[in-house]
C-alpha cells in the first residue's frame, strides 16, 4: 500500500485545518442554495480551492500536492463534510481513487509527468470503473482494451463517472484478455478526455448532492499509446488490484466525510431544539427531542473514534482491509441515522426545500452506496475475518485489546 505522504506535521496542519475551516464556513456554506439551485460550483470557490492546495491534498510533495498523511487528511476531510458535499467531490478523486490509481499502480515516470497536473488543479481526474453490468461485482466488466500496432483500441461505456463532464484525464479500466475471468485479466489505461472516440453523455439528474456531476462516459474506437497503460508493460492485467488498494484509502476518505456532515447536522439539530418553541418553550427542553439529540452525538463520535483509529493503522501498515470497510460502513449508517432524526426534530419545517437538513437527508443517502455499498463493507469484513480466524496463529479480530 502506497502512503499518500508523510504528513506535515502538527503546526503547518493546524493552519492548513484552519486556512480550510474557515473558507468553508464562510464562503462555501453560505453558497449552498446557489449550489443546489445551479447544480455547479461557482469558479472562484474552485479557484481558491486550487490555491489552497485542496486538488492535491493527499499527492505527496514530491509530486506537487501538500502530502497528507491518512490521519491527517481525515481531519482535514472532516472540515470539509461540514458542506456540502459535492464541494469535496469536485476535487476528492484527484486525491482519492483516480489519483491513488497513478499512486498505486504507475511507473515512476508516469507519476512525474501526470500528477503535478492532478495536485495543482490543471486537470480533473475520474475514475472510470463502474458500468452498467459492473459495479461491485468486476466479473461483468465489459470494456475491452486490445493491443493495436503500438497502443491499444478501448471501447465499452462506463456509468455514473463522477467529474465526467469536467474531467481532464479519466482512469479506464477495461479488460485486456478476454480469457480471463472476475477481476483477471483487467488492467487501467490514462485517458485524456479529448481523445478521439471519447463521449460523455448529459450529466445525471440525481437524488441529492447537486453540484457534483456525473455521466455515462463512451469509448468508440479510442485509440490510445501504450505509455498510457498505468503501470507500463508490468501493469498489464494488475488494474482491478489497483482500484481495491484505492478503494481502501478512499473508504476511509469518505467515512471522514460523514463525520463532517454528521458535525454540522448535531450542530443544526441543536441550534433548531435550542431556538424553537413549543407549548411555551423550546422543544429541546422535552426528553423526546433530547434522546434524538443524545443519539446523534453518539453516532458522532463513535464514528469519528473509528475514523481516527482506521486512519492510524492505514498509516502504519496494520490494517490496511476491514478497518477501512468497518469505517466507511459505520459512519455511512450513522450519517443516515442523523440526518433521519435532523428532519424529525425540525418536524415540518425538516421537510422543506431551502432547509440544509432536507438537502442533507438526501445528499446522506448516497454515502452508503458509492465507494462500495454497506453490503459489500460487509462480505469484505466478514470474509477477511474467516481468513484471519484460518490462517495459523489466529489471534482474534485485529485491533481488538
Amino acid at each position: 500500500m502506497t502512503s499518500s505522504g508523510s504528513g506535515l506535521g502538527e503546526s503547518d496542519l493546524a493552519e492548513v485545518l484552519a486556512a480550510v475551516r474557515a473558507f468553508v464556513r464562510e464562503r462555501v456554506v453560505p453558497a449552498e442554495a446557489e449550489i443546489e439551485q445551479t447544480d455547479a460550483i461557482p469558479a472562484e470557490l474552485r479557484a481558491e480551492a486550487a490555491r489552497m492546495g485542496l486538488f492535491g491534498f493527499a499527492i505527496p510533495a514530491e509530486y506537487g500536492g501538500l502530502g497528507l498523511s491518512m490521519s491527517e487528511e481525515v481531519r482535514l476531510v472532516a472540515e470539509l463534510g461540514y458542506t456540502t458535499p459535492s464541494f469535496r467531490s469536485m476535487f476528492g478523486t484527484n486525491n482519492g481513487i483516480a489519483g491513488h490509481v497513478l499512486l498505486e499502480g504507475a511507473t515512476e515516470e508516469q507519476k512525474q509527468t501526470y500528477l503535478p497536473k492532478i495536485a495543482s488543479g490543471e486537470w480533473t481526474a475520474s475514475f472510470a470503473l463502474t458500468e452498467e453490468g459492473a459495479g461491485s461485482d468486476p466479473a461483468g466488466l465489459a470494456t475491452t482494451a486490445v493491443r493495436k500496432d503500438d497502443g491499444w483500441v478501448i471501447n465499452g461505456s462506463k456509468r455514473y463517472i463522477t467529474n465526467a463532464p469536467s474531467a481532464d484525464v479519466l482512469m479506464v479500466f477495461a479488460r485486456t484478455d478476454p480469457a480471463a475471468t472476475g477481476g483477471d485479466g483487467i488492467s487501467v489505461f490514462m485517458v485524456e478526455r479529448a481523445t478521439p472516440g471519447v463521449s460523455v453523455a448529459p450529466k445525471d439528474v440525481k437524488m441529492g448532492q447537486a453540484g457534483s456531476l456525473t455521466a455515462d462516459v463512451h469509448f468508440d474506437d479510442v485509440r490510445v499509446g501504450s505509455e498510457t497503460l498505468v503501470g507500463g508493460e508490468a501493469g498489464e492485467g494488475r488494474g482491478y488490484r489497483t482500484a481495491m488498494r484505492c478503494l481502501a484509502h478512499g473508504r476511509i476518505h469518505i467515512a471522514a466525510l460523514c463525520v463532517g456532515m454528521a458535525q454540522r447536522l448535531v450542530d443544526e439539530s441543536v441550534a433548531y431544539a435550542a431556538s424553537r418553541s413549543q407549548g411555551g418553550q423550546v422543544i429541546g427542553a422535552y426528553q423526546l427531542i433530547q434522546g434524538l439529540l443524545a443519539d446523534s452525538a453518539t453516532d458522532l463520535y463513535a464514528a469519528r473514534a473509528l475514523v481516527t483509529q482506521t486512519a492510524a493503522a492505514f498509516d502504519d501498515g496494520s490494517d490496511t482491509r476491514i478497518g477501512p470497510s468497518c469505517a466507511k460502513y459505520f459512519a455511512s449508517e450513522a450519517v443516515g441515522r442523523i440526518a433521519d432524526r435532523a428532519v424529525q426534530i425540525h418536524g415540518g419545517a425538516g421537510y422543506m426545500r431551502g432547509v440544509p437538513v432536507e438537502r442533507f437527508y438526501r445528499d446522506a443517502r448516497l454515502f452508503r452506496i458509492y465507494e462500495g455499498t454497506s453490503q459489500i463493507q460487509q462480505l469484505v469484513i466478514a470474509r477477511q475475518l474467516l481468513r484471519d480466524a484460518a490462517a495459523p496463529g489466529a489471534a482474534g479480530v485485529r485491533g481488538a485489546s
